[in-house]
């Protein structure tokens, strides 16, 4: 499939003189929080969506507390089939609201991600209903890792690394398919999770993928409680570092970016920008894990759906107590 046929947007990097000081190193922004759904999903979602769900499809289904149902419902309105997205309980308003505005049915199931998810997989069944796995499939990873070729086609260099926010997986495993595509397989990526949500640092420090009890974490976008076997797979390469922040870091992150680049995004996208704000990078550094000096860092502006001014007023009530 070439590139002019696909439902995402080629989004801009740009260099950003505020972090980059605080990085102590050239930081530059891939900002797919510009995307036509708002998060990075729609390039791994347009590209599966494009290639299982054809005009023939009774329609879509996924499960999503977000950005993946996001991405689905818009591919599925350019593609003229009806989707249903089913979100678990801990969805805000906010994001069903942009769902059904989008012409999907929405329904609310569980607790959690996992719960919907199991709901989504009957329905596709009963229904006879295409499913579209938000992180764990081949062809998402195909789809996410556009976003590298883009970066290599407009950096000046390699970069010194890649940071990425990590729920389920599939945008690490994008990443990841993508630095090897362009010949980046040294390039480390630093996987941000928080804390409550962090299922691919809770496998790697087990040595296998565990299941976490439960999603505490405000990052609801983030919430699998178990990382995609792909993910945790590649983090056996030694070129993944894998770090978590709680979600004050992340939340912070969210408020500082937005006076630096006045662009808001969700928690989950925090968390990366957390490599940063919290000063993660430095800290790697230190430990020599990075090297100093250290080549221009790019953070995967992922985006996020599930954001206003009033959920931001919600989170900083509910953190800041």
């Amino acid at each position: 499939m070439s590139d002019s046929d696909t439902f995402h947007i080629n989004t801009p990097l740009l260099e950003s003189l505020e972090l980059s000081k605080r990085a102590g190193t050239t930081v530059f922004l891939k900002m797919d929080n510009g995307q036509p759904s708002g998060s990075f999903k729609i390039r791994g979602i347009g590209h599966l969506c494009q290639k299982i769900a054809g005009p023939e499809s009774r329609g879509v289904v996924s499960a999503s507390g977000g950005n993946a149902g996001m991405a689905t419902a818009y591919v599925a309105k350019k593609l003229s089939i009806p989707a249903t997205i089913i979100v678990p309980s801990s969805t805000p308003q906010l994001v069903i609201q942009k769902l059904k505005g989008l012409g999907a049915t929405v329904q609310v199931v569980g607790k959690v991600w996992d719960e919907a998810n199991t709901e989504a997989l009957q329905l596709a069944k009963s229904k006879s209903l295409t499913f579209v796995p938000p992180f764990d499939h081949p062809l998402l990873w195909q789809g996410h890792a556009s976003i590298i070729r883009e970066i290599k086609a407009s950096l000046p260099c390699k970069p010194g690394a890649v940071v990425v926010a990590v729920g389920g997986g599939g945008l690490l495993c994008g990443v990841v398919v993508g630095l090897k595509e362009v010949g980046w397989n040294d390039v480390p990526v630093i996987a941000m999770e928080t804390q409550g949500a962090n299922c691919l640092n809770a496998a790697i420090k087990a040595g296998k993928p565990v299941t976490l009890a439960d999603i505490t974490s405000e990052a609801k976008t983030l919430g699998a409680k178990t990382v995609c076997m792909q993910a945790f797979e590649y983090s056996k390469e030694g070129n993944i570092i894998s770090e978590v922040v709680t979600d004050l870091e992340a939340l912070q992150s969210v408020e500082l970016f937005l006076d630096d680049e006045r662009v808001l995004v969700e928690m989950a996208c925090g968390a990366a920008l957390a490599a940063v704000y919290s000063g993660v990078i430095q800290r790697l550094q230190d430990q020599g894990r990075l090297p100093r000096p250290l080549r221009p860092v790019v953070v995967v502006v992922c985006g996020g759906s599930g954001i206003n001014l009033s959920q931001l007023q919600h989170l900083q009530n509910k953190l800041r107590v």
